[in-house]
């Protein structure tokens, strides 16, 4: 009979046990971060916070629109849309059309 050095390979095959790293926030953190940007968006840095709070929520919800979602999540994707769009329509209002004008 030969020595085997991995003979608990057959008992507890490592591909069963393997569930990658958990390192960084979970879902429901980033629910939650996505929507105290959304929010926050609204009263400042919109154009930077909005985007934010998109990318939060859409993490959150596992990059797909199936499945259970939770409500911070889609908070966070709502209203940082709505936040983005609401600052681009001011961002190209505050340009306005002087035409050289002071």
């Amino acid at each position: 009979m030969m020595a085997s050095f991995g003979g608990s390979t057959r008992r507890h095959p490592r591909s069963r046990g393997r569930t990658g790293l958990r390192t960084g926030p979970d879902r429901a953190t980033l629910g939650i971060i996505g929507a105290i940007c959304a929010v926050a968006g609204f009263f400042v840095l919109g154009l930077v916070l909005g985007p934010a709070a998109i990318v939060c929520g859409w993490l959150a919800m596992g990059r797909s629109w199936g499945g259970s979602r939770s409500i911070p999540a889609l908070v966070a994707v709502v209203l940082g849309a709505i936040d983005t769009l609401l600052a681009v329509i001011w961002l190209a209002g505050a340009t306005g059309s002087g035409y050289g004008v002071f």
